[in-house]
């Protein structure tokens, strides 16, 4: 949110490159001449243009007032309401967590994009280090910005200076409409980006979701898709925990298993022994197709039955009774 203020002036005009080609003559925030003496342009024929200030060589004194100046003219970066503060919060969290290691992103980073201009975006990515071409920072490559309560031609300005000095990719919260647009230099506006899109960039380590930008639930799945994506060191050690208390309790849960299975199938082995003994010691014949009957029925039930029959039964197919025989291995059964 911006208050504009006077515009400032300065005794001696310099040359500063206009947003729509060619040189303009304007005038730097200072004191030492009457009246506002605004911008000329430079008569046709004599365009010429001045090198670009450095980027931290500033019009205002950052961290200690609240002014940004804007094509000439002088604005206060006023405190936020919640709706705009909120969003803004939510902005730097999300991003924070796409960056990549060789990237910093800022907040507030105050910026000479102009000889007219020395403001800043509300969040933005730049490359980590040194420009070895210019010894200072680098510039920023992607910037975002919460519009809230600014008008369309103070946001339209600074799209148009961000890119003019060379920011790649600049990107607009428009919290009234519940929207994210990416400024157009081509069609001069900014284009709607779709809620369910994402916005991919070589300064992210993964896509960033649109509606991680809108939505405060959102924005949490956002950070964490992008946290894993950077194999973040923390997540990583606990989805290899929760990994092995997984497989340990499958381990535990199998044993368990296991032995149970292996209680009940010894109990009944016992118990078909005992039927066989008990045939044996009363001299009941028990041929082979009976035997392997008795040997192979897995059911706990029958098995019981038998036992029961074999202390008062004349022969050993009156305690199997009407059981089919199994077939012999590798035989087929007739149907």
């Amino acid at each position: 949110m911006f208050r504009s203020m006077d515009r400032p002036t300065h005794p001696e005009p310099m040359l500063a490159p206009s947003a729509h080609g060619g040189a303009v003559r304007a005038y730097a925030p200072g004191a030492g001449s009457s009246g506002d003496r605004g911008a000329e342009r430079e008569p046709s024929g004599h365009r010429s243009r001045a090198p670009l200030p450095k980027l931290d060589e500033h019009l205002v004194k950052p961290e200690v007032t609240r002014d940004e100046v804007v094509r000439g003219e002088r604005m206060v970066a006023m405190p936020s309401l919640p709706e705009h503060g909120d969003r803004h919060f939510g902005l730097d969290y999300v991003l924070g967590a796409h960056i990549k290691k060789d990237y910093v992103g800022s907040t507030d980073l105050i910026t000479r994009f102009a000889a007219q201009s020395d403001f800043a975006t509300d969040t933005c990515v730049r490359r980590r280090g040194t420009d070895p071409k210019t010894g200072e920072r680098y510039l920023e490559e992607v910037a975002f910005e919460v519009v809230h309560t600014q008008s369309k031609k103070d946001i339209r300005n600074r799209a148009e200076d961000l890119t003019a000095r060379g920011v790649r990719r600049f990107f607009a919260v428009f919290v009234k409409k519940g929207e994210v647009g990416e400024w157009s230099a081509k069609e001069g506006s900014f284009v709607m980006l779709a809620p369910d899109g994402e916005i991919s960039d070589r300064t992210f380590a993964a896509p960033l979701s649109v509606r991680a930008l809108l939505d405060a639930a959102e924005t949490d799945n956002g950070v964490a898709r992008a946290l894993l994506a950077k194999k973040n060191p923390v997540l990583e050690a606990a989805q290899k925990k929760h990994h092995e208390e997984g497989l340990e309790k499958g381990i535990e849960k199998g044993i368990e298993q296991g032995i149970e299975k292996g209680i009940e199938r010894g109990i009944l082995e016992g118990k078909v022994s005992a039927i066989l003994a008990l045939l044996d010691a009363r001299g009941l014949p028990v041929t082979p197709a009976l035997r392997r009957t008795i040997s192979t029925c897995s059911d706990a039930t029958l098995i019981d039955t038998w036992l029961k029959r074999v202390a008062t039964a004349t022969s050993a197919a009156e305690v199997v009774g009407d059981t089919p025989p199994p077939a012999p291995p590798g035989a087929r059964r007739r149907r």
